[in-house]
């Protein structure tokens, strides 16, 4: 998907400011008890880890569980411990921010944003999943691919759709020769096993977890092959299991486009203060009509109409990017600032680094076998863009290495939650990343789980980020396990008010203008489930 935290733009957590490499050099130590290699343990080179007292380390597993002593390869793990008396210990939560590719590393210090610190009585558990970031190794192909302008993304004619199928192609073929056998131990089942590793080397007979986006998917495949395991989750942005992958970025598309046009709708409100048109219709008009511009003429040399696209991409995903998009969408458009706009690609795609995409596309090219003819792909979206023409072909594209990837397609596992005693999923209504209808899905499937909605929202997995009705919730879960009585029928068992949406008119609004890296609260950002 089109970014799922199946997205920002960053892999790793502003909050916390991780150096290049998030680990030093481990020291010895760590606890075993289930069978497991131990971690062991050592200083974080992160700046923002070490604040904080946190440990850092590098975990074997098996590249392949089917051969357990056979080669081993590296996961990155973190750790921040509880900060109550023993006695009031909760045990380990592991953490996903989502992607698939996305960093988790730093994600430890999730714990602290938890409201009335309920998170304090747990050992934060933050890791980079196999592929990924300061996990040995860590894939990839070709961190040029990114770079602007690119290729036209809506295929006219046959040659840019063919210049698409060449750059896919290539793109698979360099990810073949940089993976290796890697390509073939990359799925979701994996990464399962690896957390079911770090619960054994951690002397854990439970864990707790918190995913978000593609980290719900994680969360409910760790259920279903380890229901005895789990002791609380929150599943945050939930990804719909009927639909992996193919299926999934088709309805992507057309949620995207409805969030675009609520964005657009939103800066027609505030024309006098952006001067981009005074209804939903004008500011779409305008913001094609720029787009149109710089496919003939890119800003800089760099944003042409797809990296245009890409950059916007952000406001359907987090009301956090509003106001700052709305600065560069109106500072390009009436005032050709060729330098905001440069920045803004670069802030928010963070093109140089194609880690991110590399193992996005090797988790979900190898989770399912995605249709092998291109004469499909071609039918669905087309007819798709019909509906949702902002990012249609942009996320075809960005899925088409699939097409031709060189890892071994498995078939998902039939998720099964009846065995998980105690799971809180929470939606946003209007999410397009991980549309509302799969955390519904995920209610049905785990029977003894509570679904907690914020209703009008679009901001994808916006836990712990500032709405105290959803956050008081989950806090009183994780303090007590405490779920919201279960509704019969197809509904949340909680609904919370959205919050309301920016007003770039308020002065203390203005003053904390974001970038694609933070949230109003102060929460870590996340890695979203596309870019």
């Amino acid at each position: 998907m089109k970014g799922l935290v199946l997205f920002t733009a960053a892999a790793t957590l502003a909050a916390v400011a991780p150096a290049s490499s998030a680990l030093a050099a481990p020291a010895n130590g760590g606890g075993d008890g289930y069978g497991a290699a131990s971690i062991p343990w050592g200083q974080c080179a992160s700046p923002g880890l070490q604040r904080r007292g946190a440990e850092c380390g590098l975990l074997d597993v098996p590249l392949d569980y089917s051969k357990p002593n056979g080669k081993k390869i590296q996961i990155a793990v973190s750790r921040i411990k509880h900060k109550v008396a023993d006695k009031d210990y909760q045990g380990v939560m592991l953490v996903n921010p989502g992607g698939p590719g996305g960093s988790g590393l730093t994600l430890s210090v999730l714990g602290e944003y938890v409201p009335n610190g309920a998170g304090d009585a747990y050992d934060w558990i933050g890791f980079d999943p196999r592929g990924v970031g300061s996990s040995v190794p860590a894939l990839h192909c070709d961190d040029d691919y990114f770079n602007g302008p690119r290729p036209e993304y809506i295929p006219w004619n046959q040659g840019i759709e063919q210049t698409w199928l060449n750059l896919s192609k290539g793109y698979a073929k360099d990810c073949g020769k940089a993976g290796g056998e890697l390509l073939n131990h990359l799925t979701t089942v994996d990464s399962v096993n690896d957390m079911e590793s770090i619960r054994k080397s951690l002397g854990a007979k439970q864990i707790n977890y918190y995913g978000f986006s593609y980290g719900t998917y994680l969360g409910q495949v760790y259920g279903t092959l380890y229901p005895d395991k789990v002791r609380r989750m929150v599943l945050d942005g939930n990804v719909d299991v009927r639909n992996v992958w193919y299926q999934a970025n088709l309805d992507q598309d057309v949620n995207f486009e409805r969030n675009e046009k609520i964005w657009w709708g939103w800066l027609a409100k505030y024309d006098s203060v952006y001067h981009l048109g005074k209804t939903e219709q004008q500011v779409e008009a305008r913001w094609y009509s720029e787009q149109n511009k710089l496919r003939g003429k890119p800003a800089g040399g760099v944003v042409g109409g797809d990296e245009w696209t890409d950059i916007f991409l952000y406001a359907g995903y987090y009301q956090s990017t509003w106001l700052d998009l709305a600065n560069a969408f109106s500072a390009w458009a009436n005032d050709r600032d060729t330098d905001t706009i440069v920045a803004a690609y670069e802030d928010y795609i963070a093109p140089g680094d194609d880690n991110g995409f590399a193992v996005y596309n090797a988790v979900q090219c190898t989770d399912v076998q995605w249709p092998q003819s291109w004469s499909t792909w071609e039918r669905d979206n087309w007819r798709t863009f019909l509906k949702a023409p902002y990012m249609t072909w942009d996320n075809a594209w960005y899925n088409a290495p699939c097409l031709y990837w060189p890892g071994k397609a498995r078939k998902p596992v039939k998720v099964d939650g009846s065995k998980v005693k105690s799971v809180l999923f929470v939606g946003t209504t209007l999410d397009a990343a991980t549309p509302f209808e799969g955390s519904l899905e995920a209610r049905r499937l785990f029977p003894h789980g509570s679904l907690l909605a914020e209703v009008g929202q679009t901001t994808h997995a916006n836990s712990l980020n500032g709405n105290e009705c959803i956050d008081n919730t989950i806090a009183d879960y994780l303090a007590t396990g405490k779920l919201p009585a279960r509704k019969r029928g197809d509904q949340p068992d909680k609904n919370c008010d959205a919050l309301p949406q920016p007003d770039p008119t308020e002065v203390s609004l203005q003053a904390k203008s974001l970038t694609a890296t933070g949230t109003t609260s102060g929460r870590p950002a996340l890695y979203p489930v596309h870019h």
